[in-house]
């Protein structure tokens, strides 16, 4: 069973580089249930086609990104296991192109992070242990509107944490994780061009995900995962901004919950393969013009070789972007992205 994981986690690289709000990858325990010392790289490609019409097409949005996380873990007497590691666990970026005759035609915007995450496992009798960490995040960001309002912001860093449980059965490959990830208060240096220089206030929101997994009968196994995060709280409010409009420059109205079932099949001592389907339902309300995007539903697929002490997974995933009306009135339907994932592991 454990080759068909490694295909799994393959999907999961490229699954995590498109989610609801700004979350780009999940600061994930699982590298905490890899056997001895282990390393671990991994790169989310997305190549997103996001365009919406108000009288004019917009043209494409959604410029192409990439998702950079790697990790390291080490066991101590075969009751804790430690581990780091860091990443670009949030971001967005939305481009109009100019001379389009579109409305924001012009306007562009990026907000970028860098994460690290230090965490331990105890296990405990009878399948059952506890883990938990300690995270810290940058956050910066900068817009140009074709308004002529220009913002940008950094300098900041910001704290929280994790805490969980897990219920393993080895012989059948049953694990079922449930790990809550608390939220993050930032406060941001902000430069804007129509106020003096300020601070906003930026929430990273809290998320509670269920991860699962179980043999179903020789070389076959099912997962899946239920990701809730409160994108309620995440609001970017700069106080020129906020005097000039009366509203956020972005906001989310409703949290978002995220449901992905997949099943793994391992066809030789090399090679195992994992294909699984996502989905986020759409919330309904008007989004804002930085996220004319509103849920998804997706189709995964992911393979691993394994050689020696070095395993090496690739995941593809096709996603068929939620329509959406944004807050002036847009129509943005019919879109999609293209994601690919590669993750390679070593057993040191």
């Amino acid at each position: 069973m454990k080759k068909i994981l490694l295909a799994s986690a393959a999907v999961f690289c490229a699954q995590a580089a498109y989610s609801g709000g700004i979350e780009r990858a999940i600061v994930s325990p699982q590298i905490l249930f890899e056997d001895g010392r282990y390393a671990e790289f991994s790169i989310g490609t997305v190549s997103p086609d996001v365009s919406g019409t108000l009288g004019v097409s917009s043209g494409d949005v959604s410029p192409s990104y990439s998702v950079v996380n790697g990790g390291y873990k080490w066991d101590y007497g075969g009751k804790w296991d430690v581990a780091v590691v860091a990443g670009q666990y949030f971001g967005a970026d939305v481009d109009y192109p100019a001379g389009t005759g579109y409305a924001l035609a012009g306007s562009n915007a990026t907000l970028s992070s860098l994460g690290l995450s230090a965490m331990a496992k105890y296990q405990l009798d009878g399948g059952m242990s506890l883990y938990g960490g300690l995270s810290s995040h940058s956050l910066e960001m900068e817009v140009q509107l074709s308004s002529g309002y220009q913002a940008q912001g950094g300098n900041t860093r910001s704290y929280g944490y994790l805490v969980g449980a897990a219920y393993e059965r080895p012989e059948i490959a049953l694990r079922a994780a449930l790990t809550y990830r608390s939220s993050m208060d930032f406060e941001i240096d902000t430069t804007e061009n129509v106020a003096p220089a300020s601070v906003t206030d930026v929430t990273l929101p809290q998320s509670i995900t269920l991860d699962f997994q179980t043999g179903i009968a020789a070389d076959t196994l099912v997962f899946g995962s239920v990701h809730w995060v409160d994108w309620s709280e995440f609001d970017i409010s700069p106080a020129g901004f906020l005097g000039v409009s009366g509203g956020p420059l972005v906001s989310y109205s409703d949290s978002t919950t995220t449901f992905n079932l997949g099943v793994g099949r391992k066809f030789s001592e090399t090679w195992s393969g994992a294909l699984s389907v996502s989905h986020e339902p759409s919330s309904g309300a008007p989004v804002g013009n930085l996220g004319p995007t509103d849920g998804f539903t997706s189709l995964a697929l992911g393979g691993t070789y394994t050689s020696g002490n070095m395993k090496v997974t690739g995941g593809v995933r096709y996603v068929m972007v939620g329509d959406a009306t944004t807050t002036i009135n847009a129509d943005f339907s019919d879109n999609s992205a293209l994601a690919f994932g590669l993750k390679v592991g070593f057993s040191l």
